[in-house]
């Protein structure tokens, strides 16, 4: 049942990463949006796409989940970047992605930062060992793509195809996400920024404000609520305690490679030698005796950067806010070893920034993500899309404002997504 357009509405989002500020774009391109009768606020407790939204890796697949959106938002992609000039704008780009299983070489030799210099020189762009004949009749012979040249030849065991342009593409998400938010923007959202969260006020069952703290002047401020959009990732139960989010933490690098390489997102599989020496639980035993097998995922971006990541952990809790976050060195330095074991284009690149963030997951039997009314009249949920937040954000983020617009989801059937399920 559609609601009444000429409503006064006040719209508070909480969280300023991808979910909120794709709500918030989306919010003002729907047909009933009318500014002089609908106030959006978003507020945000430290910067925008300070979390997950900032550091993720940015896949965009068809073949993601949960399917009730994926179709939806991947298609939304694609719109967004051809009416906003997003090739440019956040990276986006068709690309292959493929699972990639190799084995690892030992690091001598390896400068210890792990940059592309050499006594304050810059390294030639070039890759240090070149392809023979033969060594490309190799890889063909083990299915491995032509264009996929930025792996050394010894290392590589097999490839599988896991996704083509057609299925796959990518955004930069830090771009992505800030762009959002300034089409937002643009369109009137009112963007408050070192706003922390203090309560969500509720009388009888319907949400009536949002009471935060300034972070700049230290002042409390309430702000009436016709409608409350829970979009704070891994911070949701702190500003909700019902809701049924964990917090997963996850480190990446980026690395500018010696060379350029090509589009592929790959989902790899490591077997280090013995004695490689990695420490974490991201390494298990392989199948050889003393042998290690790890699985970081590699990105190559535009512009010469490639992003890789690797195994989360729970040993940090939730730390208040994203500035917060502690960022475990020897972690990322393993990320750094292991993707160097197999390329030299990233064994002699620069490390151009060892990061962590917090995934937020759904805790119990619905997997997730959370997306809809709550059982309090005005307060939606999203929240809990763990890996897939970047593909997923741009569908959420229309159907919150078709709940809130219209009643209901009318651009997918997302029953199995109902926060209620899981509370």
């Amino acid at each position: 049942m559609a609601t009444d357009p000429t409503k006064p509405r006040q719209i508070i989002i909480i969280g300023g990463g991808i979910i909120g500020c794709t709500t918030a774009y989306f919010l003002t391109r729907h047909p009933l949006y009318n500014p002089s009768l609908h106030k959006i606020t978003l507020l945000e407790a430290t910067t925008i796409a300070g979390g997950a939204s900032g550091k993720a890796g940015g896949l965009l697949a068809l073949w993601a989940y949960p399917s009730s959106i994926v179709p939806l938002s991947y298609k939304l992609h694609a719109e967004l970047a051809r009416e906003h000039g997003g090739e440019g704008r956040w990276g986006y780009r068709r690309i292959h992605c493929g699972q990639l299983e190799a084995k690892g070489r030992m690091l001598e030799g390896k400068p210890s930062n792990g940059a592309a210099k050499s006594d304050g020189q810059e390294k030639e762009s070039v890759s240090l060992q070149k392809r023979t004949k033969e060594a490309v009749g190799m890889l063909r012979a083990k299915g491995i793509p032509k264009d996929l040249d930025w792996f050394a030849t010894e290392s590589i065991r097999a490839y599988e195809e896991m996704g083509d342009p057609d299925t796959t593409a990518q955004v930069h998400p830090f771009q992505f996400t800030t762009s959002m938010a300034d089409l937002a923007r643009e369109k009137g959202v009112d963007f408050r920024i070192g706003a922390q969260v203090i309560d969500i006020e509720v009388e009888g069952d319907r949400v009536r404000s949002v009471s935060y703290k300034d972070k700049e002047t230290g002042k409390e401020e309430n702000v009436k609520a016709s409608e409350v959009v829970l979009s704070t990732g891994p911070w949701t139960k702190t500003v909700y305690s019902r809701a049924p989010i964990s917090a997963l933490r996850a480190h990446s690098v980026t690395v500018r490679p010696s060379r350029p390489v090509s589009a592929y997102a790959l989902f790899t599989e490591i077997t280090l030698p013995s004695d490689f020496g990695a420490k974490n639980e991201s390494v298990k035993s392989g199948r050889g005796k003393g042998e290690k097998q790890v699985t970081p995922e590699i990105y190559a971006r535009p512009n010469n950067e490639v992003y890789a990541c690797g195994e989360g952990d729970r040993f940090i809790p939730l730390p208040k806010t994203s500035d917060l976050v502690q960022v475990d060195q020897e972690r990322c330095q393993d990320i750094v070893d292991y993707i160097s074991s197999i390329s030299d284009e990233m064994r002699d690149g620069e490390v151009t920034a060892r990061q962590a963030c917090y995934l937020p997951e759904v805790s119990g039997p619905v997997r997730g993500p959370l997306v809809g009314e709550t059982g309090i009249k005005g307060l939606l949920m999203a929240a809990g899309h763990s890996c897939w937040g970047i593909q997923n954000g741009a569908g959420t983020g229309k159907l919150i404002s078709e709940f809130i617009f219209d009643g209901k989801a009318n651009s997918a059937n997302i029953g199995g997504l109902d926060p209620r399920k899981a509370m």
